[in-house]
């Protein structure tokens, strides 16, 4: 077990300064280009593969730090940037955390790598969970899968909303119940390869911010993949179902949740990295706009602010620096997680909102960067578990009752 240290070692403060820099070159100065176009910013993607910041490697090291924070560190610095196409960087990381969390070592080696592909050649993954009708209840999910034993396939039919990297991935990764009955304790996930007929991407989503990263339905008719691409193999979830439908209930997480409680720390870094980008524009705006005779910073109404938001964004960096390690080290013990993500998403839609108070007229237009912080900050109180779901797995993990 690593020892809790708030102090980052060298090789964690390189990292930070190399994606800092990064960030300064290639993702701030392209922000509000890729949020107007609300395309998909392969340039910039690219230009961080070719330096190995996009790609298996990288995450690879970043995920199996013994100490957790060299992934939260890294992603705050690269939302730092811009959330949209810091969310196009790291979008093909759900994926690859979904395979890595529910498939064998060899599912492992065989699919992760082909979610980002190289810096000659950069692929995407998608993790598809979210229904029409199934946002924070997974358990409800309509997708079904079906195994065909006489082929070995198993047959996908159902819709997926909401998901990132939808149907332009190279690789999906979808969650569906084999056995609705069950509700979440039925469910499993899948890998659909490339071109793989069937899939196809319904909608894209015009969105209120992280414009850069593509968000669309994906649709799933009659999809067939073959036996091994089921995660975690037949004979793990058919020893799963029958405990399921023996006892009522199971030991194990659903894919999805398991999915989606390693993953909340570095969705609160997001936030934090949004968080921190706007005070420091308002910070620097603060000391050099005048107004009365002397820089609006020397006022109390504003200086108070500034420390505010301070405090809340030091707070929240603890929080998920805590849960990235305990991540690592034993694992949550009551809902640290969720308090990571809850904490930092609406603290960064309250430091948004701040620093367009505090830039007034110039904070409300696109001269500035914090109008569109703000519109990027608060998809984080709703996606990868709403701000009132976090509240209900808190409130259970502190109580051990089961609040609904």
């Amino acid at each position: 077990m690593a020892e809790f240290n708030l102090t980052l070692n060298d090789d964690q403060l390189q990292i930070k300064d190399w994606i800092h820099q990064f960030a300064v070159e290639h993702i701030r100065p392209n922000a509000q280009e890729w949020d107007d176009r609300e395309e998909f910013p392969w340039p910039v993607v690219q230009e961080a593969a070719k330096i190995g910041l996009y790609g298996i490697e990288f995450m690879m090291n970043a995920m199996g730090d013994p100490s957790g924070l060299t992934l939260p560190v890294a992603i705050e610095e690269i939302f730092w940037g811009d959330a949209g196409i810091g969310m196009a960087i790291m979008g093909s990381g759900l994926a690859a955390a979904g395979i890595s969390g529910n498939g064998t070592p060899e599912q492992v080696i065989e699919w992760v790598p082909q979610c980002y592909g190289d810096a000659n050649d950069v692929k995407l993954g998608a993790f598809c969970v979210s229904e029409p009708d199934a946002g924070s209840d997974v358990s409800s999910l309509r997708t079904r899968a079906v195994y065909d034993e006489a082929n070995d396939e198993w047959v996908l039919n159902g819709t997926k909303a909401w998901i990132t990297n939808g149907g332009i991935a190279n690789v999906h990764v979808v969650v569906a119940a084999v056995d609705p009955e069950l509700k979440g304790r039925g469910q499993a996930s899948f890998i659909v390869p490339p071109g793989t007929k069937g899939l196809s991407q319904g909608q894209k989503y015009a969105k209120h911010g992280i414009k850069a990263s593509h968000t669309a339905e994906v649709v799933l008719d009659d999809v067939r993949v073959p036996g091994r691409c089921l995660l975690g193999g037949k004979e793990k979830l058919d020893a799963k179902l029958a405990r399921a439908r023996e006892r009522g209930k199971s030991g194990e997480a659903q894919p999805a949740m398991k999915t989606f409680e390693a993953t909340r720390p570095s969705v609160g870094a997001q936030a934090l990295g949004i968080a921190r980008g706007a005070y420091e524009i308002a910070l620097d705006y603060a000391k050099e706009r005048v107004a009365f005779g002397k820089p609006i910073i020397m006022n109390q109404a504003i200086a108070f602010k500034l420390a505010n938001m301070a405090t809340q964004i030091d707070a929240a960096r603890l929080l998920i620096w805590r849960a990235a390690w305990l991540g690592r080290n034993g694992g949550f013990k009551n809902g640290e997680g969720s308090m990571s993500k809850y904490y930092a998403s609406e603290t960064a839609v309250r430091v948004t909102e701040e620093a367009i108070q505090i830039l007034g007229g110039y904070g409300y237009t696109r001269e500035y960067h914090v109008e569109r912080m703000h519109r990027d900050a608060k998809i984080h109180t709703i996606f990868e578990g709403t701000s009132e779901i976090q509240q209900l797995v808190i409130a259970r993990s502190i109580s051990g009752l089961r609040i609904e």
